[in-house]
């Protein structure tokens, strides 16, 4: 059976100074250790912004946080465009869709130690990423305070696609063969 895919209103995304978005994506496992920490930090005060979030199948209550489970491609690309800072998962389509919005990205993997993931591939993602200057990564070791100081200043690498070179490779390769 499916999940019910909610269209955002547009009045939700309107008259917000300052906006964080996280994404949970679409994994069937619980994420609730990142929703736990981006708590902490409202409660602590060290986040004052708008916090939305689109959660998937991890089930979570916070009256300071608005959460979804998954909104349709429309909605959410359009908190994407509204967002300032993007706070996702370290799965690759996330992370590239709010790179090529020029949005400031903070990687948080999920881990196969907590059960979010199967292995552990989405930190090497964000690991990569983070290395080469597009991403500021969120991981065990790391204070989300201290993350969310360095999001607010934080210049990332411009990220260039590589995709229509790519498909005339392809192109290339299949038209002489």
């Amino acid at each position: 059976m499916g999940k019910y895919v909610r269209t955002l209103p547009r009045s939700n995304l309107w008259g917000v100074d300052f906006l964080i978005l996280v994404t949970l994506g679409s994994q069937d496992k619980q994420f609730k250790r990142l929703l736990d920490d981006v708590s902490k930090q409202i409660e602590l005060k060290n986040i004052d912004e708008e916090v939305v979030v689109q959660a998937g199948y991890t089930k979570y209550k916070n009256d300071k946080m608005k959460i979804f489970d998954l909104l349709d491609h429309d909605s959410f690309n359009q908190l994407i465009d509204k967002c300032d800072i993007l706070i996702t998962h370290g799965g690759a389509g996330s992370i590239l869709n709010g790179l090529k919005r020029g949005k400031v990205v903070i990687g948080c993997p999920r881990l196969a130690q907590f059960n979010e993931h199967v292995n552990d591939h989405q930190r090497q993602l964000v690991n990569l990423f983070s290395q080469k200057g597009y991403i500021l990564k969120y991981d065990l070791s790391d204070d989300l305070a201290d993350v969310l100081l360095k999001a607010k200043t934080f210049s990332a690498k411009r990220f260039e696609s590589n995709t229509d070179n790519m498909i005339k490779l392809i192109e290339n390769f299949i038209d002489n063969n």
